[in-house]
């Protein structure tokens, strides 16, 4: 079972474990002896259902907050919700008047790296832990100076949690990275694939021509004056050999046009290992059912710009759903990106876009780019066909990544 838990599922599970532990001393607390309900009556009652109604609050909040951890975009009402878990780890102790509120704290420490930016996590941390010193005072008769000291105890608890779930962050992260390096390469490596099989099919075609034909025409010709030299049974002969070279020139024409026909690369080969298992980011892509491209330079521009926008998704826009649309029209490829991030007011040219728009200029294409807050971003790039190159059999068939 342990090896079906990524990191991200640990962390979740042993926060869970830990806050259904804490619901054993609450229940000890809650349990007051009489001489104790006597004096405090309804107030002890009261704040004994106030600390439940906290810790059941936390539990539902983290259970919430943790759910697909790492592989979900983070929105305001989850931040929001982290004020939340904190506010009712706080609570906990003021209503109880015990420590366990700061245990729950270190709980929230270790989550709070895949939900904040680092130095607010940090310090929404110290100022929790400091907000429960009056616990201290209260509830456990310290000083001033003990209970700030306490405080500061367990900041360092805390921070130790926080560099934790830092660390199982970070690793996430890389392989998330890792992952997509590893579709890249495999992308890279089926183009290159198809630019060989091209090449070695050209190649061919060319020897089959350049020999095989040139000799075939020659031995025609031979045999066409040897027909008229030779009389008899061996004029017979000359003629049958004379068709069947003219057979066989036609049959090597006929072969060296299909090798030709065929020395198309496979963009759909190429292009759909970039959709598999990107982090945090579902792709569909739609393109024709044969995305044949003749011009393997132009298939290594289509190829770099749509990793490119791939990258920009996951690293820039925070989307969770990126739409790839393949089309020809009027000789070019056209593609068109839509994603569902947080978009911005303009769209500052970065050295992606810049290659971007660089690769394309050099075969007379281009490259547009909309952006507006909230509403995600918009490609719209245009990759002009050479004169010879073709892109055939544009039926659409739509190819999407399985959902996260």
């Amino acid at each position: 079972m342990m090896r079906t838990l990524n990191h991200n599922r640990l962390l979740r599970v042993a926060g869970l474990f830990t806050w259904a532990v804490i619901g054993l001393p609450l229940l000890m607390l809650s349990l007051a002896p009489a001489d104790q309900l006597a004096e405090g009556g309804a107030r002890v009652v009261l704040d004994s259902w106030r600390s439940w109604l906290a810790w059941a609050v936390f539990g539902t909040s983290y259970a919430w907050l943790t759910r697909g951890l790492g592989e979900r975009r983070i929105g305001l009402f989850d931040r929001l919700l982290v004020l939340v878990l904190a506010g009712s780890a706080i609570a906990i102790s003021y209503y109880s008047q015990s420590g366990l509120g700061s245990i729950l704290l270190m709980v929230v420490a270790c989550v709070l790296p895949w939900l904040l930016p680092l130095w607010v996590g940090v310090a929404l941390l110290v100022a929790c832990e400091f907000v429960i010193v009056p616990v201290y005072v209260r509830g456990f008769d310290f000083t001033l100076a003990e209970a700030v000291l306490q405080a500061a105890l367990y900041v360092g608890f805390t921070g130790f949690a926080f560099v934790t779930g830092l660390v199982a962050r970070q690793q996430a992260q890389a392989r998330e990275e890792q992952r997509r390096l590893n579709a890249e390469l495999r992308a890279t490596r089926a183009l290159l694939a198809e630019s060989v099989r091209v090449n070695e099919r050209t190649r061919i075609s060319r020897e089959l021509h350049d020999l095989l034909g040139h000799h075939l025409t020659a031995l025609s010709l031979n045999l066409e004056i040897a027909s008229h030299l030779a009389s008899g049974q061996a004029q017979e002969h000359v003629g049958q050999a004379q068709t069947l070279a003219k057979l066989l020139l036609s049959d090597v024409r006929e072969a060296v046009s299909q090798l030709r026909d065929d020395d198309a690369i496979d963009m759909r080969a190429t292009l759909l290992p970039l959709a598999e298992n990107v982090p945090s980011l579902r792709i569909d892509m739609q393109m024709p059912q044969q995305f044949l491209v003749d011009d393997p330079e132009r298939a290594h521009v289509l190829l770099r710009c749509t990793q490119e926008i791939i990258t920009n998704a996951v690293r820039h826009s925070g989307a969770g759903l990126l739409r790839l649309r393949y089309v020809q029209d009027a000789g070019a490829i056209r593609l068109d990106a839509r994603d569902d991030g947080r978009g911005a007011d303009g769209a500052r040219a970065g050295n992606g876009l810049t290659g971007m728009r660089e690769r394309l200029a050099a075969y007379g294409g281009g490259l547009q780019v909309e952006t507006a807050p909230g509403s995600g971003f918009v490609l719209r790039l245009e990759l002009p066909l050479a004169d010879d190159a073709r892109l055939r059999d544009a039926a659409p068939r739509t190819v999407a990544s399985p959902p996260p």
